[in-house]
């Protein structure tokens, strides 16, 4: 999985802390009791040798209760940091320094393939195939820009010895394969091999050559997103010493399969490695596992050298790229441009520490200087791809831009930033917006989380592989500290602004929209297509025998791809179902009335945190006002009041509150998929001394919002332009969901409220009224905007809330809730959707033609409520489709990056998925004849075990505290419930799988709908049944809008 080198990225204003925007996240901390202290911590002393490790430091932190241990591999020099703390959520991870010698992708191929197979585990793909074997809540790998990762996390104590054992196999004694090079990475071979092999050969493109590849199609995907493309080449510009570790498909079809050989030899070595565990397991078991793989290596001289940006010692520096337009947004407003600044070294963490803090003051929230001086001068809607201080490498690099500028403005841009530089230094920072990050991160460390080791990793590694101390980055209290003394001496962060920011030692660049880039690609992958066929025609002597030749390859990675379907796995380990506890565990919750108002009690541990989630619920609201609720959300948090701007709100957020928020929610009758709820959801948390101001500011952003106030129309256009410029970027991260959200808008009301709201309908919406001209105005908007603020919040029986907080805060927190309620009205009238049924509108297949070099295609049918007895067959099945079906079909032998089942326990829903796909055509007819191949397949004991395993992953994952007693407070679903699923799960058998594979994927598949995005070709027409859905700008009556989605509009509910 590629990862980007940066978290820098930003999409909307937030009340985040400064750590967030930076690669190092926010150490949001699960306090499960003192820190776990091993029998190492007792009688291990420094300098001791531990399993062919060396104990070289360790250090207690109080305030995240842990100690550490940084240890030594005297052999190999292999470095190890061990976190112990009391936390059952155990994380491993090990990685290594990748530097990429050039734009192939090798790093990341080698990610991939590493995982094909091991010396000890020679099976074809062990990393996919323990996945239905595990308990884990976590397993993946990740290619950064100049290290290559494999964590996973997991509470069972087998379970981790057996990632482990696979773990270091895989890394250290991968087969790499050619096969699984080609399959991997790159390879040309004729599109439709399986017509070729059955004698069938369907179209005249099946022996068509073309390029194909897990991973060249994923970047074909990423690369149709125009944030990621910008920062990548951004990333080029400022970084030339690091090469594009995820590969550019231009490139990728370079590299050697020897390259890729040559490249794990020299890097993926215990010398080049570095080793983090954390949790509640002991150490002493982890190093004797380790010690045994790292002593088979002796030390060599890795490639460890850290890199640094370009020199802007000459500067200002100018480049100027093309990308892909946008056809949600108007032409003449899609420029990327940014300025960028090289700080200082980012092992010293104080500094680090100060700059990130200083980012935020100048960036975070609406009433920041430079969202003042850019976004709402009107320069641009949003902030660019690279914006903030990214602290990953050995140089920090401070960006600022904008997306969605306009050429002339372009100029403006760099002016505007350097004049509010200059102001800021000049008027100094307020040090009460100083203390609210202060706040925020004192909140960070009382709030419980579930995934804190993850977090941990995350934030260490980075900077771990380029010379930053991990045990300075775990002194938060140090850190902190020393903050605090250097922003009291004078001047302290202006003179950092002034010493890094004050000068024109800049590099700015800018991506200018290309109508014909697509094209240009499509061109340029033709023309290396037919170069690479050339090579090949040259050595087999003749057209006819290179396809042979190509033809025949392809032939034996398909029959190898189909024996590995039905490989025998039983060399991996796993754990088994009788290890999953029958009784799920409890965590108690109990109910009370304000008046008419139901309020949920959870009390636990919080660490003197209350957390507070409530619901109104909204009967019969009409389509037009339904679509406006994220907007709604997004003003409230954007218009301030009459008495207050929202740049004073956000400060007192921050001082008060570990944040606040309103959303739209939806929830099907857990007996009754046809039935649905919908509403605002409210929710925000605190110390609890700070409760009754968390609910004032709540109260004022909801009733006090100033809908008519000069600029709330202005502001509200920058909203809605902010959301239009670069939605497409956002579906084409997550393609599939977009696909599956539509597709399921047909089965049920549930679906058709999730795709009003979240879907490519909304996001056709937004842009309509984002390029609404100047003239027309939205007037009407903000007056239904006044009309959801009436109703959205009423003291009835229509309002319910949920608490979690100490047993000692509960009185107080009654009293809290109950002065809050009194401020809200009795009742309040919710318009009713006039809309008369229009029919089914829904056809059965929908395509969207949209500007991305692949596909994402979803199928979905209506399947059964969640208390019915076949919704646990249903789940099972849909892991025994992924695993032993669709995964080989789709990812090996389709080339996709992704595909599988899902079963929506709760919205009744079943479906199938594929993401960064080459080929949607033969995804389609396997998605359609998954049913039968499930229900005429032999089912092993085995295969179920390994499918109730993996159910169980997210079943019995790790909560956060904050989550305890959620599912029951927003779906409906009971403790009885639920261990009536689990028992279901549990108990499902070979005959069950069968049953719903008949009625629900074969008989059912009447009732499916089908949604694909991509680029449309001759095989998309209507008179073939396609729907085609055009998402362009004023083109109402041929695109997706509101009108397609009426409540009427539900297919086969």
């Amino acid at each position: 999985m590629l990862r980007a080198s940066s978290n820098c990225l930003r999409r909307k204003q937030g009340l985040l802390t400064p750590w967030q925007r930076c690669t190092h996240p926010t150490l949001l901390t699960s306090w499960r009791g003192l820190a776990s202290v091993t029998s190492l911590d007792q009688s291990s002393q420094l300098g001791e040798n531990l399993h062919g490790f060396m104990l070289k430091r360790k250090k207690h932190v109080p305030e995240l209760q842990l100690t550490a241990f940084q240890l030594e591999h005297e052999n190999t020099g292999a470095e190890y940091l061990h976190v112990a703390r009391d936390d059952k959520n155990n994380v491993f991870s090990i990685g290594f320094k990748t530097n990429p010698p050039d734009h192939t992708g090798v790093a990341h191929i080698l990610e991939h393939t590493t995982l094909c197979g091991s010396q000890k585990y020679p099976v074809r793909d062990p990393f996919f195939k323990m996945l239905p074997r595990s308990l884990s809540n976590f397993m993946n790998a990740f290619t950064s820009s100049d290290h290559t990762s494999y964590p996973f996390a997991t509470t069972n104590q087998q379970d981790f010895k057996n990632l482990l054992s696979v773990y270091l196999d895989a890394t250290f004694h991968p087969l790499l394969k050619k096969n699984d090079f080609t399959q991997e990475g790159w390879r040309i071979g004729p599109e439709n091999p399986k017509a070729i092999a059955s004698g069938h050969v369907e179209s005249d493109t099946d022996d068509k050559l073309v390029f194909k590849g897990v991973v060249y199609n994923e970047m074909k995907g990423m690369i149709s997103d125009a944030s990621y493309l910008y920062y990548i080449k951004f990333q080029n510009q400022i970084f030339p010493d690091i090469n594009c570790s995820g590969g550019d498909p231009q490139k990728m079809t370079d590299l050697t399969y020897q390259s890729l050989k040559d490249f794990h030899s020299k890097n993926y070595h215990p010398s080049n490695a570095k080793i983090f565990t954390y949790g509640d397991m002991p150490l002493a078991d982890h190093l004797q596992e380790m010690g045994q793989q790292l002593d088979q290596f002796e030390k060599i001289q890795a490639d460890t050298g850290i890199k640094t940006p370009t020199s802007l010692d000459n500067g200002p520096l100018y480049y100027t790229v093309k990308g892909p337009a946008d056809p949600l947004v108007d032409k003449d407003m899609q420029y990327k441009t940014s300025t960028s600044w090289l700080m200082g070294d980012t092992s010293n963490i104080l500094e680090t520490f100060s700059l990130g803090i200083m980012s935020s003051l100048l960036l975070d929230g609406y009433g920041s200087p430079l969202y003042q001086a850019l976004i709402e001068a009107g320069l641009g809607p949003d902030w660019s791809p690279n914006t903030g201080y990214d602290s990953a490498g050995k140089i920090g690099i401070f960006s600022i831009g904008l997306n969605g500028v306009g050429e002339a403005d372009l100029p403006k841009v760099k002016e505007a930033i350097q004049s509010k530089l200059r102001e800021v230094h000049e008027k100094g920072f307020d040090k009460a917006k100083v203390d609210g990050y202060l706040h925020q991160l004192e909140l960070a460390l009382k709030h419980k989380t579930a995934n804190f080791g993850m977090g941990l990793m995350q934030r260490v590694q980075p900077g771990w592989f380029n010379g930053v101390d991990p045990f300075d980055a775990l002194a938060w209290n140090d850190i902190v500290t020393a903050f605090k003394q250097k922003f009291s001496e004078e001047a302290y962060l202006e003179d950092l602004l002034e010493k890094y920011l004050l000068n024109d030692r800049t590099l700015t660049f800018t991506m200018e929209p290309s109508e014909t880039y697509g094209e240009e690609l499509a061109v340029e992958e033709a023309t290396r297509l037919v170069a690479k066929i050339s090579e090949v025609t040259r050595q087999a002597g003749g057209e006819t025998e290179a396809q042979k030749q190509l033809t025949a390859r392809e032939l034996e990675l398909l029959e190898v791809q189909e024996k590995a379907s039905d490989q025998d796995v039983s060399c991996l380990p796993s754990v088994h179902v009788k290890d999953i506890p029958r009784q799920m565990e409890k965590k108690p919750v109990r109910d009370s009335t304000l008046g008419d108002v139901k309020i949920q009690w959870r009390e636990a541990s919080t660490n003197g945190l209350t957390y507070f989630r409530a619901i109104n619920t909204f009967a019969g609201l009409p389509s037009e006002l339904r679509m406006l609720v994220p907007l709604f959300n997004d003003s409230i948090m954007r218009l301030g009041t009459k008495d207050k701007t929202m740049e004073q709100l956000e400060d007192l957020i921050k001082l008060k509150t570990g944040g606040i928020s309103t959303s739209y929610h939806a929830s099907p009758s857990p007996t009754d998929m046809g039935a649905s709820v919908e509403g605002l959801s409210f929710s925000g948390y605190a110390l609890d001394n700070n409760v009754p101001a968390m609910y004032e500011l709540l109260q004022t952003i909801l009733q006090e919002t100033n809908f008519d106030g000069p600029e709330a129309e202005s502001k509200i256009r920058q909203l809605l332009q902010a959301d239009a410029n670069g939605a497409l970027d956002a579906v084409s991260g997550s393609g599939h969901s977009y696909a599956r959200r539509y597709a399921e808008a047909g089965l049920s009301r549930h679906g058709l409220l999730n795709e009003q709201v979240g879907g490519l309908t909304q996001i056709q919406h937004t842009g309509d009224l984002a390029n609404r001209s100047p003239v027309e105005g939205l007037g009407d908007i903000i007056a239904n905007l006044k009309a959801i603020q009436h109703f959205a919040i009423s003291n009835s029986s229509t309002f319910r809330a949920a608490l979690t907080c100490g047993q000692d805060s509960v009185s107080s927190n009654e009293a809290a809730l109950q002065k809050f309620l009194s401020g809200f009205p009795q009742s309040a009238s919710v318009p009713k959707d006039k809309t008369p049924v229009l029919g089914d509108t829904f056809r059965p297949t929908t395509f969207f033609p949209l500007p991305y070099q692949v596909y994402y295609s979803a199928l979905a049918v209506p399947t059964v409520s969640y208390t019915h007895a076949l919704g646990g067959p249903l789940q099972i099945l849909s892991q025994l489709l992924t695993h032993k079906h669709l995964h080989h079909e789709i990812r090996e032998k389709g080339g996709a990056y992704g595909g599988g089942a899902y079963s929506r326990g709760l919205s009744g829903f079943f479906g199938y998925y594929s993401y960064r796909d080459p080929n949607p055509q033969n995804t389609l007819k396997i998605m359609r004849n998954a049913g039968r191949w499930a229900r005429d397949k032999e089912w092993t004991h085995q295969n179920l075990e390994e499918a109730k395993l993996s159910v169980f992953q997210g079943v019995d994952a790790p909560e956060s505290v904050s989550q305890e007693g959620m599912t029951r407070f927003l779906s409906g679903v009971d403790e009885a419930m639920e261990q009536a699923k689990r028992e279901q799960l549990l108990d499902v058998k070979k005959e069950d799988i069968r049953e719903v594979a008949q009625r629900y994927l074969v008989e059912g598949m009447k009732d499916a709908r089908i949604a694909v995005l991509g680029e449309k070709k001759d095989w998309v027409k209507e008179e073939a049944g396609w729907s085609i859905k055009s998402m362009e700008l004023s083109k109402a009556s041929e695109s997706v809008g509101a009108s397609d989605l009426s409540p009427g509009d539900l297919g086969h509910a």
